[in-house]
């Protein structure tokens, strides 16, 4: 007599494998969004939706979003999903660090289960292209004859963009206004119009409108993007700054950890495809790989570093 295998079973165990002796899901992953479409979580997803049905053509990644309060609305419920396997949702460091400290969210760090992260994006400053700024000195000059006029767009209160913008204004000793936005595709508009007069954003975001309004100015990597030769990184304007944020996937806590092994394997096979990596480069994603073997040394480390960062911005003194 056969043996019935259980809805859980069923769910992750597939007819298709992947290259890597990865299964396929045998149905659609629940995909969740933090943040609205049009940001960098949105096009990293698409991203990968495309390459998981290529390499599983008989399922899909359904990318569904619950934007709100920078991403701390999505991250407060996940737990409510079922633990059945196939509900993934968007985590981002340091957000999931950051904002359970400042404690305006409903959810705590320990609260997110991280199964696996796929990129880092770095931190990079851009102006608008109608802004009479033309370079970061001339950023810097602007802003301290008029200490808080110059207005700098980001994605969330208490994101990788908000911690970037507080640490830009202490490391040069000038005082900007700081514009949360839902997420990097709402605040694109703002931008590209000329509505602020800038913002603190990532490479991805740089790359995308380069040619359609916005001007990069400096970024936070080791050496220069090859797609922007042009633009100095913070080393060289004197600050030893090289962050962004990471972005990743979670799964309710309820969900077994077989299950999450599976589909963090799963996502280090989609990482590991020569068109993700074709597009992420495209794009301006940095691809890093942190499975479930990794994650408690690499959570352990993130947490005491952003823990460290979050007591220099002065989160959670109300």
């Amino acid at each position: 007599m056969r043996r019935v295998l259980s809805t859980l079973a069923l769910a992750l165990l597939a007819p298709v494998a992947l290259a890597q002796n990865v299964p396929c899901p045998e149905k659609n992953v629940q995909y969740w969004q933090a943040f609205p479409p049009g940001g960098e979580s949105d096009l990293s997803a698409r991203h990968q939706q495309l390459v998981l049905h290529r390499k599983c053509p008989s399922v899909d990644a359904i990318i569904q979003y619950k934007a709100g309060a920078g991403g701390a609305l999505m991250w407060t419920q996940m737990n409510q999903l079922p633990g059945d396997g196939l509900n993934v949702v968007g985590v981002n460091l340091p957000h999931i660090v950051f904002q359970p400290i400042q404690g305006d969210v409903q959810y705590k760090t320990q609260d997110v289960t991280p199964v696996f992260w796929f990129h880092f994006t770095p931190d990079i400053l851009v102006v608008s292209a109608k802004s009479p700024i033309r370079n970061f000195q001339e950023f810097v000059q602007a802003a301290k004859a008029k200490p808080g006029a110059l207005s700098l767009a980001g994605s969330g209160q208490y994101s990788a963009n908000h911690a970037a913008h507080e640490r830009l204004d202490a490391a040069f000793g000038i005082q900007t206004l700081y514009v949360p936005f839902k997420g990097t595709g709402d605040l694109a508009a703002s931008v590209l119009g000329g509505q602020v007069d800038g913002a603190m954003t990532y490479v991805p975001f740089a790359i995308a409108n380069k040619d359609k309004g916005v001007r990069p100015i400096a970024v936070a990597m080791d050496r220069r993007h090859p797609l922007m030769p042009d633009v100095p990184t913070f080393k060289e304007l004197g600050v030893d700054w090289v962050d962004g944020a990471y972005r990743g996937i979670g799964m309710p806590k309820s969900t077994p950890p077989e299950a999450r092994k599976r589909i963090s394997d799963l996502w280090r096979a989609l990482n590991n495809d020569a068109e993700m990596k074709e597009k992420a480069a495209a794009a301006g994603f940095e691809l890093v790989n942190v499975g479930v073997e990794e994650m408690d040394s690499f959570m352990a480390s993130k947490t005491k570093l952003y823990t460290e960062g979050a007591a220099r911005m002065g989160l959670g003194k109300k």
